[in-house]
């Protein structure tokens, strides 16, 4: 299929470790959605599998000690729990996997401009330990490559999941040169919060309005403030009314409108951008793929026309 735009995504879901299973947690999109997810993604732009993530990357941001015990699946029940699912070697793939989509993304962002991972997000991970669903963060590992490799200045995270990035937060606590911004539920997960550089909770049942007039009067000038000169947008798909595990109440449109909001303030800043799709646990997946379709809609819509004339 050709293709009027020069980007692409990335995906770990064909990989062995998604297929013949099911779903980990009964929260997550069914294996048999997948498919029409992937399908719908492929009629956009082209579709690539996930490489993997180098440990000696995942090193730059996590505990040795703790890789090496995650690795080999020295972990205790504790730390099965506090992950949301127990240990196994096709749960080490899907981490690096779903990494190596992130760092592959990066690349295609500070080449082309644009750059999307169709999973990612992984924003609880702790530097030495996982948390929620989160074993390890490709957000932080693909931003800490690019400070170490001097190839961005100041990096913005702009986490717009339904829950906090904790993890995220700890990790870049201390690093002046990534400004995190979490917009979320406020009496979500994770319960006990971190501090990001700007964190916007929001009480339950929260709608269009509301969250929109929050990016527009209290992240947009704190972003503007800070100048970034490269973007990691976490689309969270969990902000939707109906969300298992979501507590505010965005509209379909709404959320596409905040999709549009980002990428297309980016696209018009000339910032390489990256965008994951981080949570979404509807209990309707069409309207999951539907949000995640979206997406992809509102960052070609933003991004293409820069580079075609359209």
């Amino acid at each position: 299929m050709g293709f009027t735009h020069p980007f692409r995504a990335f995906t770990p879901f064909r990989r062995a470790a998604y297929q013949g299973a099911p779903a980990p947690r009964r929260q997550f999109l069914p294996r048999e959605f997948i498919a029409p997810l992937l399908d719908g993604a492929a009629a956009r732009l082209p579709l690539l599998d996930a490489p993997d993530l180098p440990w000696a990357l995942a090193g730059r941001v996590h505990d040795p000690a703790f890789l090496a015990r995650w690795r080999d699946g020295d972990v205790t029940r504790a730390e099965e729990r506090a992950l949301g699912f127990p240990w196994s070697p096709a749960l080490v793939e899907r981490g690096l996997g779903s990494c190596g989509a992130t760092l592959a993304a990066t690349r295609d962002a500070l080449h082309a401009g644009l750059g999307i991972n169709l999973g990612g997000g992984t924003h609880h991970a702790y530097a030495d330990h996982a948390e929620g669903f989160s074993f390890l963060n490709d957000v932080a590992i693909s931003a800490r490559w690019l400070l170490d490799t001097e190839q961005a200045r100041r990096i913005l995270i702009l986490d717009l999941d339904v829950h906090q990035g904790n993890g995220t937060a700890a990790i870049f606590a201390h690093e002046g040169r990534v400004l995190t911004v979490s917009v979320h539920a406020q009496n979500n997960y994770p319960f006990r919060k971190e501090v990001s550089d700007l964190d916007v909770p929001l009480p339950d049942g929260t709608g269009d309005t509301a969250y929109l007039g929050a990016l527009d009067r209290v992240v947009a000038p704190t972003v503007a403030a800070f100048a970034p000169d490269f973007v990691y947008y976490l689309a969270g798909a969990d902000v939707l009314g109906g969300d298992q595990l979501g507590k505010l109440a965005l509209s379909p449109a709404g959320v596409r409108r905040r999709d549009d909001r980002v990428l297309r303030w980016a696209a018009r800043a000339g910032l390489p951008t990256v965008t994951v799709m981080a949570g979404g646990y509807h209990r309707d997946p069409h309207a999951l793929i539907a949000a995640r379709l979206g997406t992809l809609d509102a960052a070609l819509g933003a991004f293409a026309p820069a580079v075609t004339g359209g």
